[in-house]
């Protein structure tokens, strides 16, 4: 069909070269022609067209990659069995290149997403109408800002837009959502006038080649010394109880990780979840599949006292952008500060050796501050069908929105970092 509709794609899409490479295009213009396609699983997507394009997106993660989104679904984690069913759209030029495309889910509920839309559910029901399924453009069970309307250009990211709108319309949906965008996406939802949300994450960066101040930090205890001294202090007495109680760690990176490992881990994540009453979201074939596909993209803490593990903690890593995502953890049997030194003190430390620009701490917990992590504002793009929803839901953003300004305003005038 043409851009006006929508195929459903029995085949791969995307343009490969004759030399194996692939090249993302630029979207045509508004008076060529250009087809809009769905996908109801990964495979009928080209991973060499969709990783091209990711990597030309002005804010590309690891798990926007071709290789994470099969795992996702090949292992069940994410899939129309568990709520999330593909529906990625692409858009192709005539000659057949991929020019934009968004990795999108029916939805059959808000589990796994960390942007809160319960109460909006809540009241469609009250009113007699559907909620479910929405339409949602997100990483499953993943809080990390990055981008989500993949393509070279501003005309790439409306044209995403526009046909997300219509494919709302086609299919009656009630709505529509963009989690944890990029700053191109949230200016580009703006431009198209959807309802932005704003929520708050705590991020650590460190000091820059360029800061007229300083240098990157040397060490730990560089990093420590930027602190105000209460602080310092608390750092290092949580550090202390650790090594007090006999724990050194692991540090394992890509190939590294066994099956031995993973294994372990897997055991306390579960336990994570079990001690919170509720189930993983992610299944041990998807830690398999990622570890043999995308091996480059996870770091490892092991914790072990008397030479036997007893925690573990996982990070998503970057080497290109030298970012670090800290996404799960677990453990055994209870010590002291265990979780704080596992999930902060480790990998911030590791940061500091590699000379990584940022550690991602996830979403929530104005805890992390504490530990060198600042607040950063992230955001989410919604569009609701019902035209009176739609404006009760805009106002009560606007609301929201004020109170999320102010108390980032007040969490940053308690900085832990020393006067410069």
């Amino acid at each position: 069909m043409d851009r006006n509709g929508f195929d459903k794609a029995p085949a791969t899409t995307g343009g490969v070269g004759t030399d194996g490479t692939c090249e993302a295009a630029a979207l045509p213009a508004a008076a060529l022609p250009w087809r809009v396609r769905l996908h109801d699983r990964p495979h009928t997507l080209d991973p060499i067209a969709w990783d091209a394009l990711l990597d030309a997106s002005p804010e590309p993660t690891p798990f926007l990659r071709h290789a994470w989104l099969a795992a996702l679904h090949d292992s069940g984690s994410a899939c129309a069995d568990t709520g999330w069913q593909p529906l990625f759209l692409t858009i192709e030029a005539a000659d057949g290149r991929l020019v934009a495309a968004t990795a999108l889910y029916l939805k059959a509920h808000s589990y796994g997403e960390y942007v809160f839309d319960w109460a909006w559910a809540d009241a469609y029901q009250r009113h007699g109408l559907a909620y479910y399924p929405k339409l949602l453009g997100a990483v499953p069970f993943t809080p990390v800002p990055g981008s989500r309307l993949l393509a070279r250009d501003e005309s790439g990211r409306q044209a995403l837009l526009e046909a997300i709108g219509e494919l709302m319309r086609e299919r009656s949906l009630s709505s529509a959502h963009l989690l944890f965008l990029a700053e191109a996406d949230r200016a580009s939802a703006e431009a198209a006038l959807w309802l932005l949300r704003r929520t708050v994450q705590f991020h650590w960066s460190n000091r820059q080649v360029d800061d007229p101040v300083a240098a990157p930090y040397r060490d730990f205890d560089d990093f420590l010394a930027s602190l105000q001294r209460v602080k310092r202090k608390k750092i290092a007495q949580e550090r202390r109880y650790v090594r007090e109680a006999g724990v050194t760690f692991r540090v394992l990176r890509g190939a590294q990780i066994t099956e031995g490992d993973w294994d372990f881990f897997h055991h306390c994540y579960r336990l994570t979840y079990r001690a919170h009453r509720s189930t993983p979201y992610l299944t041990r074939t998807f830690f398999r599949l990622t570890a043999q596909t995308l091996p480059e993209h996870w770091l490892m803490f092991i914790a072990e006292r008397d030479g036997q593990p007893i925690a573990a903690s996982l990070l998503a890593i970057d080497a290109g952008q030298q970012v670090a995502w800290g996404r799960y953890w677990g453990a055994t049997e209870v010590v002291n500060c265990l979780h704080f030194e596992a999930c902060y003190y480790q990998p911030l430390q590791w940061c500091i050796e590699q000379g990584w620009r940022r550690f991602e701490g996830g979403a929530q917990g104005e805890h992390k501050m504490a530990r060198g992590l600042l607040p950063v504002t992230t955001w989410s793009a919604h569009r609701l069908a019902h035209p009176a929803f739609n404006d009760a839901v805009a106002r009560f953003l606007d609301r929201e929105g004020e109170g999320i300004a102010a108390y980032v305003d007040e969490l940053n005038e308690h900085t832990p970092f020393r006067a410069a």
